[in-house]
């Protein structure tokens, strides 16, 4: 079976022309059951690139980057129908974007394009070599619901598992370990079914369509599960079994409290189209208590990548091609095998608090450190200043892959500001 591409522009305007439809209907029947939000975003970084850098070689450092969204949400529930349309106006630019070879390496994650998904939502503005306009339909998605059912079709977001900083459960758009902006998963186009059971239980089953590198539709570019979730005592459980792309997936997840603590474990058995299996997991505990009448959080996280290279130095071009095509996807972003995130959150003020957090690679010991500064003026107001310093050698995973002889890439301090204003 094969869909061939559709027009960039087709879908977009016929979306907004059932908007404003259904919009104009609603306004004269029941407009208490309609919803308009809209959020404004500034984010811009400067990164401090290692003098071996390829980028640097090629371009400059400090390397300053800017991000301007405008993201518009629209929702209208009746008679158990909930319709959502969810549209992004982006302005990109800076020294980074001719050098960004995934939307994932960059720290506010935005989608660039839907080469892969089963529809193409997104419309190109206006591009040149430091700058690129795009719009884009993030969410566009029908529903209807009873008490124990329901069924979504269309664009939307679905997240699986129980990870901190790494996700090896969540196989649809996963933010990456260092992702910034996390307010809105990247939607992507599936059928979504959920019954619940009078037991508290319920079950899911999804399917999530894609095409091709040739924008066709094929059932083996195609991601579908089933996860049952219950109750065990005063633990949760979930199993998965299904389908991604040509391989066959069965996770299982446990989240359990222990003591004031919560712990939390999931692992994934990926058997190959090309033979054989691979496991990966991750295992975390968090706690959050008061110190001197301020809200303190911790958590440790341990992460298994059964992907991964033991290879050290790293060696970008002997990674096996099961590593490569998921780092292309966006579904693992990390090279080696065993990673530690620690990671701590004060709220200095009702207002103002501050988080840091440190992904250690067990393999060669470089790290990366995050720490962010959380202002909020007001519930309409976000404000955030941050640092990424990676402390590892040239070589290492956080230190600065060797990319071509005499270069690296990654490494270096980055600065960021971000700010958020939702009407």
């Amino acid at each position: 079976m094969k869909i061939q591409k559709a027009r960039s522009f087709t879908l977009p305007f016929l979306c907004l022309l059932a908007l404003g439809c259904t919009g104009l209907s609603v306004h004269s029947a029941d407009a208490s059951n309609t919803r308009f939000d809209m959020r404004l975003k500034f984010f811009g970084s400067a990164a401090f690139l290692p003098k071996n850098d390829i980028q640097r070689f090629l371009d400059n450092s400090p390397a300053m980057d800017m991000n301007l969204d405008a993201r518009f949400m629209w929702q209208h529930n009746r008679a158990g129908w909930s319709f959502k349309v969810e549209s992004s106006l982006n302005y990109n630019a800076g020294d980074s974007l001719p050098f960004l070879s995934a939307p994932q390496a960059t720290l506010d994650q935005s989608p660039a394009d839907d080469n892969f998904r089963l529809f193409n939502l997104t419309t190109e503005i206006s591009t040149g070599e430091h700058h690129r306009t795009i719009h884009r339909f993030d969410r566009v998605s029908v529903s209807y619901h009873t008490d124990s059912w329901s069924v979504t079709a269309g664009r939307q977001a679905l997240s699986w598992g129980s990870g901190i900083v790494f996700q090896p459960l969540d196989l649809f758009s996963p933010f990456a370990p260092t992702t910034v902006d996390r307010d809105y998963k990247a939607g992507d186009d599936m059928l979504n079914i959920e019954y619940l059971f009078a037991n508290g239980s319920d079950v899911q089953v999804v399917s999530v369509m894609r095409r091709n590198e040739r924008h066709n539709y094929q059932w083996d570019e195609t991601s579908t599960g089933l996860k049952w979730h219950g109750f065990f005592n005063d633990s949760e459980v979930e199993v998965i079994v299904g389908t991604h792309y040509r391989d066959e997936v069965l996770g299982l997840s446990l989240r359990t409290p222990v003591g004031g603590a919560l712990v939390r474990g999931d692992v994934l058995f990926t058997h190959l189209s090309s033979g054989g299996t691979r496991v990966s997991g991750v295992v975390n505990i968090d706690y959050s208590f008061a110190w001197k009448e301020r809200s303190v959080y911790l958590f440790g996280e341990y992460y298994h990548n059964g992907f991964g290279t033991h290879a050290k130095p790293i060696e970008i071009g002997e990674l096996s091609p099961e590593l490569v095509s998921r780092l292309q996807r966006g579904e693992v972003f990390n090279l080696q095998r065993d990673y530690l995130a620690i990671g701590l959150q004060i709220q200095w003020h009702p207002l103002v608090s501050q988080s840091t957090t440190v992904i250690t690679n067990l393999k060669d010991s470089s790290s990366l450190l995050q720490l962010n500064i959380n202002y909020e003026p007001g519930d309409h107001q976000r404000f955030q200043l941050g640092v990424i310093e990676p402390l590892g050698a040239s070589g290492d995973e956080f230190g600065g892959v060797k990319v071509l002889p005499g270069f690296t890439s990654g490494g270096g301090t980055r600065f960021y500001v971000r700010y958020l204003y939702f009407f």
